[in-house]
């Protein structure tokens, strides 16, 4: 065995990963951040244009975040909530409650997205028990989707891989169409693809029995399983409509669209008719400097709850008063540097710089998305709309020509390709016109040197 000399293991040599083979090639070593930059530890500089996987909103070594996790790890980083409460905890759930808005005015903090949905499906079935409801059960989602990687968040999340490995472990729930606005059926416009899948979600109610049918869960902004998908607006408030009609309560996961990513605190804000029940949030709300998730609900569902004996739930991390206080600098420094209203102007620059990169790419096929979380098709013919063979492996290329430029873009081929193919570009909501210009500029590139091997 390779001796370790820096504490991680020698580069080249094997290392402890769980998620290394001895055989794979090693990748290179993140050094330090700074704004929307990162280095490796050969000096070499890439624009974080993914925030990671969408979470690096405000960029990196920000002082104010820096500065909170130094006061609150000094003052005490951890105590259970089953002993005390926080202030940390109680100013950031204030913070963000007053954000969402109306109907959202308790917030249960956790360690990240999948926990968060987890949380909300238990909450929501919970929530029905105090109300006589004891019979629904089942949470409708779309197909595609993803929701998570717990076994819970699996079977509400469309995935045919996922369920083939875990779905013996899990129960799987029913699914409905997603309202896909790129690839669409014979005949179809995206506004009339829509609505088919609103009147599915109804069908789907009707034939698993109303009674028995708890919420219904969707990404407002698509995320990693239909790269920032964004319905016709009309779809939202149908939704919303289908759900009140059967009593099933409206799940909005913005794991990736909130904490100001869309362009507004929630992407539900965009959509005032369509105001969910339960608003899922993470990424964002930590933006990277500590993993934290959280569950918004209304007051009345709270206090049943409470009412009823409390939520049976929890986590050992849930509410700790360190990344709560990571978090509300977070939220803070998002709100009063004004990079909500960035995220909106500088997502119709990156939209248009697209457009402009699109004209002259052979392999740019859709674009979309909602303020800085935008992604962009990748295809073999952009008049067919047809996806490269994955024995060519076209997106890993990509991503690796990208890297080669100093460019960090993150990448999906949902299902095997069954949904498309694409990459996410959601630089951190810092980022200014010039930066957004350069950004368009080297995926430009990209793409060219890609083309340049077809």
């Amino acid at each position: 065995m390779t001796s370790r000399t820096d504490g991680y293991g020698a580069r080249g040599g094997p290392v402890q990963l769980f998620f290394l083979k001895d055989s794979a090639p090693r990748r290179s070593v993140v050094d330090r951040g700074e704004g929307i930059y990162l280095w490796d530890t050969q000096g070499r500089r890439y624009i974080d244009a993914s925030s990671g996987p969408i979470a690096a909103n405000i960029g990196h070594a920000n002082a104010r975040v820096i500065a909170a996790s130094d006061r609150q790890m000094r003052k005490v980083a951890y105590a259970s909530r089953v002993f005390f409460e926080n202030e940390a905890n109680t100013a950031l759930a204030d913070l963000v409650a007053g954000l969402a808005g109306p109907g959202l005015e308790r917030a249960f903090f956790v360690s990240g997205g999948s926990e968060a949905n987890e949380s909300a499906m238990k909450m929501a079935r919970q929530y029905a028990i105090t109300q006589g409801q004891a019979t629904r059960w089942k949470v409708l989602s779309r197909n595609p989707s993803y929701h998570g990687s717990t076994l819970g968040t699996i079977a509400i999340s469309g995935d045919p891989v996922s369920e083939a490995n875990f779905g013996l472990m899990t129960r799987l729930m029913p699914k409905v169409p997603a309202p896909f606005t790129y690839r669409l059926p014979e005949g179809l416009t995206p506004e009339s693809h829509a609505e088919q899948c609103a009147v599915a979600l109804e069908e789907t109610i009707l034939r698993e029995g109303p009674e028995t049918v708890l919420a219904f869960i969707l990404e407002p902004v698509g995320g990693l399983a239909t790269g920032a998908l964004v319905a016709p607006d009309a779809y939202y408030g149908r939704v919303r409509e289908i759900c009140s009609r059967h009593g099933v309560l409206l799940v909005f996961d913005e794991v990736m669209s909130g904490a100001g990513r869309s362009g507004a605190f929630l992407a539900a804000h965009h959509w005032p008719a369509a105001r969910p029940d339960i608003v899922t949030l993470a990424k964002g709300l930590g933006a990277g400097y500590t993993p934290l998730g959280a569950v918004l609900a209304s007051r009345e569902m709270v206090n049943a709850l409470a009412e009823a004996g409390g939520f049976m739930h929890g986590f050992t991390y849930g509410s700790n008063p360190l990344s709560c206080a990571i978090g509300h600098a977070v939220v803070s420094e998002t709100m009063e540097r004004g990079l909500i209203p960035n995220a909106a102007a500088m997502g119709a620059r990156l939209r248009e710089r697209l457009l402009d990169v699109q004209k002259d790419s052979r392999v740019m096929g859709d674009i979309r998305g909602k303020g800085l979380l935008m992604a962009i098709e990748v295809v073999a013919d952009r008049d067919g709309k047809t996806i490269f063979p994955a024995q060519s492996k076209a997106i890993e290329r990509i991503v690796a020509l990208g890297m080669e430029r100093g460019l960090l873009l993150y990448s999906r081929r949902t299902a095997n390709g069954l949904y498309g193919e694409w990459l996410m570009v959601a630089p951190p909501l810092i980022v200014d016109a010039q930066q957004i210009d350069t950004i368009a500029g080297l995926i430009g590139e990209t793409l060219r040197a890609f083309e340049a091997q077809l």
